[in-house]
């Protein structure tokens, strides 16, 4: 089989017809210029060019062989020029899997600063819990997940890209609602919505053992398994809740958001995981993408 350095010798003397033309253009002698020709023409088993002591000219099978030898000559120059970009991470694709919360704020901004910096990069997203985002993980069904809880398993990368408070989701007409300053005590036996173990245990574990802390028991009505609806129900008047700070982007019109104090530690944080061994040089870049973004927010 013929080699991509015979094409480049053989389509260089076909457009100079010259072999002393050629092999300047190549940076080369004669000699090994004729030996590449004659090995390329071995090879293929046709003579490609007449030769005289004045004159060299393409065969019918050298006039056909050229324009298939170009169009070769592309495509290893656009496969050469492909998988440096992919090394570097200029194009490619990477699955991102996130919470539902996620898309409130954070992940709109961070999807916008990828798309600026790897336009050609084409990024899947899909939403899961936590749990099922873990699994994909394990099963690398996704490149990077966006989770409440990391996965502190070997193999793993993670890292806390958010912190922020929770805030009071109150219907429009409760009497909370008209009141400035809210503490913990005030949801004392007031009807709650909470999020279910099930489908978020960090934010279940984490404010239902607050309250057993504040020696507060609120009347749980629902046990829900997104912010969304829980806000929802909120603007029903079906309860209070307390939500992520980035959730008072989704505007109810009958619902209502206050500062609360709910001691040290009880807040709220999204998390970026990914296998330790993901090679993928896109999701790489991607990484450095989100952590600028979340640094320029942070200033």
């Amino acid at each position: 089989m013929f080699e991509l350095a015979q094409l480049r010798c053989f389509t260089t003397v076909a457009t100079e017809l010259n072999f002393r033309r050629a092999a300047e253009r190549l940076n080369m002698t004669q000699p090994p210029l004729s030996r590449q020709i004659q090995l390329l023409e071995h090879s293929l088993g046709v003579e490609l060019f007449t030769r005289s002591t004045r004159s060299v000219a393409l065969t019918a099978a050298g006039r056909a062989f050229f324009i298939e030898a170009q169009n070769l000559l592309e495509r290893a120059h656009q496969a050469a020029a492909s998988a440096r970009r992919f090394a570097a991470g200029d194009i490619g694709s990477v699955s991102i899997s996130f919470v539902g919360s996620a898309v409130y704020e954070f992940l709109p901004r961070v999807i916008a600063e990828a798309r600026l910096n790897q336009p050609q990069v084409k990024i899947s997203l899909s939403e899961m819990n936590t749990h099922q985002q873990h699994e994909a993980l394990r099963t690398r069904r996704i490149d990077l997940g966006i989770v409440r809880q990391p996965l502190l398993q070997t193999g793993y990368e993670n890292e806390c890209l958010v912190r922020e408070p929770f805030v009071l989701a109150i219907p429009r007409q409760h009497p909370l609602a008209a009141v400035d300053q809210v503490s913990v005590r005030d949801l004392d036996g007031a009807p709650f919505l909470m999020y279910s173990h099930a489908a978020y245990p960090p934010f279940n574990e984490l404010l239902t053992g607050m309250f057993r802390s504040a020696g507060v028991a609120p009347e749980y009505v629902q046990w829900l398994g997104s912010s969304l609806t829980i806000l929802a129900l909120v603007n029903a008047g079906m309860g209070l809740a307390l939500v992520p700070r980035c959730a008072t982007n989704v505007v109810f019109k009958d619902v209502t958001f206050r500062e609360i104090d709910l001691g040290e530690g009880i807040q709220s944080e999204l998390h970026l995981t990914w296998r330790s061994n993901n090679d993928n040089p896109a999701c790489l870049m991607l990484l450095e993408a989100i952590r600028a973004a979340v640094a320029a927010e942070m200033h």
